[in-house]
């Protein structure tokens, strides 16, 4: 199977002034899918512009023709399953039904006390997580929807006429622990990982590989255990976040080559950064632009 290359382009510029731009670039340059982070602010860009992501990619949508887009990831950090389900179903309508749902159980970052609350932790965002999906899934997929639960509810919520793609847009759900691994097998038609964050300061890339090769492995059993064909679950690696970094990125053979030991494990999708200046992103334009109009011909 031949190995897709997307983009995730962050949303701190205007739109006017680079934002609209990239996205445009990101399609003539062949793209399989361009996402963008669903945060309210990130790392080191919170004291900069920062854009949310439902009205960029509905922006995205309308300068763009053939280019499926999506977030990568929107969690419960910030995010309600019943008004979520609108904005999506209206998403995947003006995109003519370009739009995939990246959705993970989010972290400690801003996101998790912008609202005024205390962080959870762990165990808290996976149960939450664990209702959000299923609930979501039935938002996406049902004319109208009433549900009682510990975290979420819905009480006669209707989504007509439901999504163009039927019978609702993808779900590519981020996960490494079993009970995210299960709403994956269970509701994702693809799969997230950014590797192992363990590894990211201290670690080499050949036990990144391991690590990888570890959940991939981890994912299979669970499949196995729901009853899910693996073959039929996408499996995409966020990249920038494994002790490879930006190197990959340097040149068009250094790329091939770590992408190629990927989809040795059985990735079926890379997503890289579209390139920032003076930033963790940072990449030269030029090599980035061969890698995305030659990398998927090779790795073939």
């Amino acid at each position: 199977m031949s190995l897709r290359l997307s983009t995730v382009i962050l949303p701190y510029r205007r739109w006017n002034e680079g934002g609209r731009s990239a996205w445009v670039r990101a399609e003539q340059l062949g793209f399989h899918t361009a996402y963008t982070y669903d945060h309210l602010s990130w790392r080191s860009f919170r004291d900069g512009p920062w854009f949310g992501a439902i009205p960029t990619l509905t922006a995205a949508a309308a300068s763009t023709d053939r280019l499926r887009l999506g977030t990568l990831v929107t969690s419960p950090n910030f995010r309600h399953p019943v008004t979520l389900a609108k904005e999506l179903i209206s998403l995947d309508d003006i995109s003519a039904g370009r739009i995939t749902l990246g959705i993970g159980a989010g972290g400690t970052g801003f996101d998790a006390t912008a609202l005024g609350q205390e962080p959870w932790t762990p165990r808290e965002r996976a149960d939450r997580l664990a209702e959000f999906v299923p609930l979501l899934d039935r938002l996406l997929t049902e004319d109208a929807v009433s549900s009682q639960g510990r975290f979420y509810s819905a009480h006669e919520a209707r989504n007509i006429p439901g999504c163009v793609q039927r019978p609702r847009l993808p779900f590519a759900v981020a996960a490494t622990g079993p009970r995210g691994l299960k709403l994956a097998a269970g509701y994702g038609q693809a799969w997230v990982t950014t590797g192992d964050p363990k590894l990211y300061e201290n670690g080499t890339p050949e036990q990144s590989v391991e690590a990888l090769r570890g959940q991939m492995e981890k994912l299979s059993e669970v499949c196995a255990t729901v009853g899910r064909d693996m073959a039929g679950l996408d499996k995409v690696l966020l990249t920038g976040f494994t002790p490879d970094r930006g190197r990959p990125l340097q040149s068009l053979d250094a790329f091939v080559d770590f992408a190629g030991r990927h989809q040795e494990l059985g990735f079926t999708e890379i997503v890289i950064h579209w390139p920032i200046p003076d930033s963790d992103f940072a990449a030269e334009e030029k090599v980035f632009e061969r890698i995305a109009m030659e990398a998927p011909a090779q790795l073939a």
